[in-house]
């Protein structure tokens, strides 16, 4: 197991009721903005109780944050606190509303061309509003780090960037308010936690006892829960299950000390922002076959996994490898997210396109080894057709 310095300063609060919370975690003074998606927030009242709980405060609310949150949208939400000066935002919506929020804190007071904080990862960050968020929708784990993604529609480029000024100062999950979801909405953040968890997870040993066994609860909590959520909207226990282990996904703890691989996201990036592809959609088609691209690396946690998470014990090491990777195949289609591109009518001219964008955002060199080029996500995309 590799030094790791953990820090997570996000106070989770958890439970049915919790965005009652609210008057008492935003700052009396504040002056809020409620930053939220599409009208579903209105539709089921979750706005008019998050406004009710903030009593007193000034509050403005921006709508419209698409669900690959874009660079255009969020600078009018900058140009609107500007102008209002607000000075606290708060995140009511699922991953994308979150990552738009971050973006938007950094944006706010930044001393040049916004658009230089995708450019540089976040790293030049050195002032951002406070965020809160009310999660609505189990997924992305952004509600308790200090990560986001950011489209820019007209240069067809999805960029990620952190910054730890960027952790969200309270999280409210209350898993209710995912009872109304759509089943697609469902089943995309399964895979998304799902391939979070397995990014982390399967790259090379680091005799990590605990990160290992971490990540394994995990995979067989969304393996358990993903169904029976589909299955049973209303059901607290399951809802909450499935929330909890989306946030733990990408909480830190998971990948402290341990390889991180991350090249199947940014694959994935490349084919929302050229196809308009939903993020989990992306990384069931990429992931099962970078994992068989890379299976020779990745030998050993894949043995693990085989046997550890789908109980794959019979056979020889390659049949057990093969099996756990269509077992992971199998169950994002059982949950009805698609595995290859021609599933969503894109064909063979998607390789170069996305090949050429990896290379123009210096995306040469990914994986837990920094071993894959462009040839080799060449492969990979031919392998998605």
């Amino acid at each position: 197991m590799h030094d790791f310095e953990l820090y997570n300063p996000t106070r989770i609060v958890f439970g049915q009721g919790s965005i009652a919370r609210l008057a008492d975690l935003v700052p009396a003074e504040a002056r809020v903005l409620i930053l939220y998606g599409g009208g579903s927030a209105e539709r089921n009242g979750t706005l008019a109780e998050v406004e009710a709980a903030l009593g007193r405060h000034h509050v403005q609310r921006f709508g419209g944050i698409e669900p690959n949150p874009t660079y255009e949208t969020l600078m009018q939400a900058v140009e609107l606190i500007r102008h209002e000066k607000l000075d606290f935002l708060l995140a009511v919506g699922g991953g994308s509303v979150i990552d738009g929020t971050k973006f938007v804190a950094a944006a706010v007071d930044y001393p040049g061309d916004p658009w230089h904080i995708l450019e540089t990862r976040g790293k030049e960050i050195t002032r951002a509003l406070p965020i809160g968020t009310v999660l609505t929708l189990p997924a992305t784990g952004s509600e308790a780090n200090c990560a986001a993604v950011v489209t820019r529609k007209s240069l067809q480029a999805k960029l990620g960037f952190g910054h730890p000024l960027l952790y969200p100062r309270f999280s409210l999950l209350d898993p209710v308010k995912t009872y109304t979801l759509p089943p697609r909405q469902i089943a995309n953040g399964v895979v998304d936690a799902f391939v979070h968890v397995t990014e982390q997870y399967l790259t090379q040993p680091a005799q990590a006892a605990v990160q290992d066994r971490y990540a394994e609860a995990l995979l067989l909590t969304l393996i358990e829960t993903g169904p029976q959520a589909l299955a049973r909207p209303e059901d607290y226990d399951v809802r909450a299950n499935l929330m909890w282990a989306a946030t733990q996904a990408l909480h830190g703890v998971v990948g402290a000390g341990v390889p991180q691989d991350w090249a199947t996201h940014v694959i994935g990036h490349e084919l929302t922002a050229l196809y308009g592809l939903d993020h989990a959609q992306t990384l069931a088609i990429v992931h099962p076959n970078l994992l068989l691209e890379r299976r020779d690396v990745k030998r050993a946690k894949l043995l693990q996994y085989a046997e550890r998470v789908w109980g794959l014990r019979a056979g020889s090491d390659d049949e057990r490898i093969e099996l756990a990777i269509a077992s992971t195949r199998a169950f994002f289609e059982s949950l009805g997210v698609k595995t290859r591109l021609a599933d969503y009518g894109i064909g063979a001219e998607a390789v170069e396109r996305v090949v050429a964008q990896l290379e123009a955002h210096g995306m040469v060199r990914l994986g837990e080894d920094r071993a894959v080029d462009l040839a080799m996500s060449r492969r990979i995309v031919e392998a998605c057709l």
